[in-house]
Order: C-alpha cells, then sequence, then structure tokens
C-alpha cells in the first residue's frame, strides 16, 4: 500500500517539477506515473553502479557529484520514455534537485502517516 501511495505521489511531484519549470515536460499523469516508475527503477539499479565508479570523484568533490548523477538518472529516464523531456543537461539538474526535494517531503509525511508497525 505505501509503494503505491509513494508511486502516485512521486508522480505527482514530477507533474509539480514540471509545472514549476519549463526545463522539464510531463504531458500527462500517466506518463508521470511511467517516469517516475522508470526513474525509481534507474535510482535502485543503475546509480549504485555509477556512485561505485566514481567514488574518486565524489570524494574529491565533497559528495557534489551525486547531484551531478541524480541528473544524469533523471535524464537518462527522460530519454527512454516519450512524454517526458528534459532540455538539457542544466534542466537536468535543477529538474532532479527539485525532484529530490518533493521526494524528501513526501518520504517524511509518508512516515508520519504511514509509520513502520
Amino acid at each position: 500500500m505505501k509503494l503505491v501511495v509513494k508511486w502516485l505521489l512521486s508522480a505527482s511531484a514530477l507533474l509539480f517539477v514540471a509545472y514549476v519549470y519549463s526545463g522539464v515536460e510531463v504531458r500527462s499523469f500517466p506518463s508521470a506515473l511511467l517516469a517516475a516508475a522508470v526513474i525509481g527503477l534507474l535510482n535502485m539499479v543503475v546509480r549504485p553502479v555509477l556512485v561505485v565508479l566514481t567514488l574518486p570523484v565524489t570524494m574529491l568533490t565533497l559528495g557534489l557529484f551525486l547531484f551531478v548523477i541524480n541528473a544524469l538518472m533523471f535524464w537518462a529516464a527522460a530519454e527512454v520514455l516519450q512524454g517526458f523531456d528534459v532540455r538539457g543537461f542544466g534542466a537536468a539538474l535543477l529538474g532532479s534537485l527539485l525532484y529530490s526535494l518533493a521526494s524528501v517531503v513526501i518520504d517524511s509525511a509518508l512516515e508520519r502517516l504511514l509509520p513502520k508497525k
């Protein structure tokens, strides 16, 4: 139940990012649902590999390179999907930051509303 609610809220957050920032475009709610699922899948499968491979750069930049990795995951999802567009790397960086902030708020709210038993 919690996973489905998080997925729906993440898709809504993606629509919010597209509404607030013109560099990200989501054509419909079903496109947002699919994009949220693909972003989650990329973050689960590809992101850990990239984090390990870029560990020296991440340490050298004191963790700031993780923002670049997040932007790459956001941009990769847009490249794979129709109905979800990101206009360049700068737009991916800002869009992923906004999406990450919304995800933090969603996770925090879900922890309070649906605590683990």
